[in-house]
């Protein structure tokens, strides 16, 4: 039986806020690629050196800077982890991230995998009391779970409610209470008019809310849920295969099973972090699955209503999903309308050559601006990335990082002050086209950096030590 008078506070690391989330990860992945691997007597001031320079003055302290390191980007994010060997590598999720730009993909799979208890606190204190209280659930999927059902009935849901009801609720962290219980009950107090929240004596709001309001402030940056006015909480509409993967999960225990370790022995401790870690740091199995379209980010929140399912209606600003490559046909749109707009005679210059391999650009323009080079060529190549929040262009801590190939850097360097990068953010409020001209020259005179990323490796016959010869029989036994 569901009792809501048996409350439990059960918190997070503490992160920074959502803005600063989605615009300190691009640098976490950036400063954990450019020092791993290394040793972990190194790591700390590799880090810390290379990571100050995205910190205001009055933050760049050693314990600020050892808080980025260790609880934000290594125990909540998950982007690095210690090997048995002495060595720290850049996690799987990092890897990942540095090659899609996914935002909201990267907090779907740590808001995939995390769990209660887990690996993130510290072990002979926290955790230890969570294993002694019975803790063991996936509670995002139980959030998600408990929203569907809440949509289909028809029910208002607030953060309040999601905060009491379950995030703070003993019986429901303990796996001993089912998303329609909760329901039920919230529904019944509703219908007597009785508003729940959580209290706790003696302390501030922000003691009993903040990391209720950091668990929903993760949903949101992985595209899962809107938060209304601050208050009330509905699912993203357009996210209804990724939510359904994570709500399916609402009554199977974690797959990472603390309750198997010894907590009792700093031996047992060690082998539980090491392996936490580890397991935190790669992508989960449904990875795959949690890509974000552009077409999922905006959503005309004003319009969704708790009286319709509008999971297959609603409609949006942007729809570009018919394309093959969201942010390549944008651009070509915007640069057809802007070349149009100064000569409709150039118009007919302007080329999409996405699908054409080894040039280093994916669209030609034409400069098209008052002067004598207004029809010389411009050579553009389109770099997309997804985020929840708008990028701050007056922010001049906030970085960004993208890949790009051989033959983009050749041409880069090649055409000069005619060839263009457009850094596409898709966002939930729309999209914005940042445009980095003359990339060669911002590389010459160190406002763009680039770091070589893969080798090449050649090899001949002189290089080979051995050849294995495997028979049919041995391959198929193999497979």
């Amino acid at each position: 039986m569901y009792d809501h008078t048996k409350q439990y506070r059960c918190t997070i690391i503490r992160g920074k806020s959502q803005k600063e989330m989605d615009d300190l990860l691009p640098a976490y992945a950036k400063v954990i690629n450019e020092i791993c691997p290394c040793k972990v007597d190194e790591f700390e001031q590799s880090f810390n050196n290379a990571f100050v320079r995205y910190l205001p003055e009055s933050d760049r302290t050693k314990k600020t800077l050892d808080n980025h390191r260790t609880e934000i980007s290594g125990k909540l994010f998950g982007m690095y982890y210690l090997a048995e060997d002495g060595i720290v590598y850049e996690s799987e999720r990092t890897q990942k991230f540095l090659v899609d730009n996914d935002q909201p993909a990267f907090f779907k799979d740590i808001c995939y995998k995390m769990q209660f208890p887990n690996g993130t606190q510290k072990l002979a204190t926290t955790v230890k009391q969570r294993m002694e209280d019975k803790i063991c659930i996936n509670a995002n999927a139980f959030v998600l779970r408990f929203l569907q059902i809440a949509q289909n009935a028809k029910v208002e849901i607030t953060k309040s409610d999601i905060g009491y009801y379950i995030l703070n609720s003993l019986d429901v962290l303990q796996g001993n209470a089912s998303p329609y219980e909760v329901l039920e009950t919230i529904v019944y107090d509703k219908k007597s008019g009785i508003e729940r929240k959580v209290k706790t004596p003696g302390k501030a709001s922000s003691y009993d809310n903040q990391h209720i309001n950091e668990q929903l402030n993760y949903l949101e940056l992985a595209n899962l849920i809107r938060i209304i006015d601050d208050k009330r909480v509905i699912l993203n509409p357009k996210e209804h295969e990724t939510i359904e993967l994570f709500a399916e999960k609402w009554n199977v225990k974690p797959i990472f099973n603390i309750y198997d370790y010894d907590i009792e022995t700093a031996d047992g401790r060690k082998i539980l972090q090491l392996e936490w870690d580890l397991y935190f740091s790669k992508i989960s199995a449904d990875a795959s699955k949690f890509e974000t379209s552009a077409d999922s980010l905006v959503i005309d929140e004003n319009s969704l209503k708790t009286t319709e399912n509008k999971k297959n209606k609603n409609k949006t600003k942007v729809n570009l999903t018919e394309f093959g490559d969201e942010g390549e046909n944008l651009v070509y749109e915007y640069e057809k309308k802007r070349v149009a707009e100064y000569s409709q005679r150039l118009a007919n210059k302007v080329l999409s050559l996405g699908k054409t391999r080894g040039l280093g650009y994916d669209i030609q323009s034409v400069i098209a601006e008052p002067g004598d080079k207004d029809e010389f060529v411009k050579y553009i190549e389109v770099k997309s990335t997804k985020r929840f929040t708008c990028p701050n262009i007056n922010d001049t801590l906030w970085v960004d990082t993208l890949n790009i190939t051989r033959n983009e850097w050749v041409a880069a360097n090649q055409h000069g002050e005619f060839y263009s990068i457009y850094r596409v953010y898709f966002t939930r409020n729309g999209i914005v086209i940042f445009i980095l001209s003359n990339v060669a020259e911002k590389f010459k005179d160190g406002r763009m950096q680039a770091i070589p990323m893969t080798y090449r490796v050649d090899f001949s016959n002189t290089s080979v030590d051995n050849i294995v010869n495997l028979t049919t029989e041995e391959v198929t036994n193999h497979v």
